[in-house]
């Protein structure tokens, strides 16, 4: 394991991820706050506000080590309980102002647990999804092609694999609906080795300004009414829903004694829950759930 050359990439992602953000909105930049966790190590968040694209946008870099992994760490892998750890990863969620443009995240990680007198158990993973308010096929077929196009030098499945876990992960149970419109999702990923491993995450990771920035260069001029900005609204609510209650990450940095502030940097500014709410059939707004949050296969044609 070279873990020195994971935290150098991710610290670049980070940097350039930034700057590219900071280039589509062109009024506002990212904030750094640097932290330690008593417990041990630290990151670097990064939080946009108020911009001329981005209402809200955090970019956060972390690097912990714990005694003893969280029970959201061990959930699905129970034989590592009790183990030591040192986590670091790449974590991002951007809340564009504008309706058309869609709320995108992003996060690449690695974690190696560890136990006096056993080998070190290592894994990557991460991805990144899309989730729009007012849906167009044309971006959800770059955003799918661009995360196929990251993965097909790794194997002809494995985008069809990835893809299907994060429709499986995004899914808010007790909704029975998607979050979004998917993209990628894995996690325990050492099967290829140290090396194809790590590329495999880079790729992924540096992969999501190219997934994103035409998305947002195509719908941040779309003119919108309240109608638009009270739908939006509405639809964080479930952002903020998944977040809290299956949200892996998040948990993993609640239970790990994480930074609060860091953690819950993903949650929209302003977000509105309406009693029992529908749409009027046929409306665009109904067509978000009629049509584009149905786990479909976007590259099909």
């Amino acid at each position: 394991m070279q873990k020195d050359q994971v935290k150098a990439y991710l610290l670049s992602l980070q940097d350039t991820i930034s700057r590219g953000l900071e280039a589509i909105d062109g009024r506002a930049c990212f904030e750094e706050d640097q932290w330690s966790r008593p417990e041990g190590g630290g990151g670097r968040s990064r939080v946009m506000t108020e911009g001329a694209v981005f209402e809200k946008g955090g970019i956060n870099f972390s690097h912990v080590t714990g005694a003893q992994l969280p029970p959201s760490a061990t959930a699905n892998r129970p034989e590592l309980a009790g183990r030591g750890f040192e986590a670091m990863g790449v974590s991002l969620v951007m809340h564009p102002r504008n309706p058309y443009v869609p709320t995108s995240h992003a996060n690449v990680r690695f974690f190696i647990a560890e136990r006096e007198g056993e080998a070190p158990v290592w894994w990557f993973g991460g991805g990144y999804d899309l989730t729009p308010y007012y849906g167009f096929d044309e971006d959800c077929r770059h955003w799918h092609a661009t995360a196929k196009a990251a993965c097909d030098p790794f194997g002809p499945e494995v985008y069809s694999g990835y893809k299907a876990w994060c429709d499986r992960y995004f899914h808010i149970r007790h909704r029975n609906e998607p979050r979004g419109i998917g993209g990628l999702f894995y996690d325990d990923q050492n099967e290829w080795g140290f090396e194809r491993s790590f590329e495999f995450m880079q790729s992924i990771g540096s992969s999501y300004l190219d997934a994103y920035v035409p998305i947002v260069e195509r719908r941040r001029s779309t003119d919108f009414g309240e109608r638009e900005r009270d739908f939006q609204l509405y639809r964080r609510g479930r952002y903020v829903e998944f977040n809290l209650v299956y949200d892996r990450g998040t948990l993993f940095g609640l239970q790990s004694g994480g930074r609060t502030e860091s953690i819950l940097m993903s949650l929209p500014p302003l977000v509105r829950w309406a009693y029992d709410w529908a749409p009027e059939p046929g409306s665009p707004e109904a067509k978000l759930t009629d049509y584009y949050l149905t786990d479909r296969d976007w590259l099909a044609d």
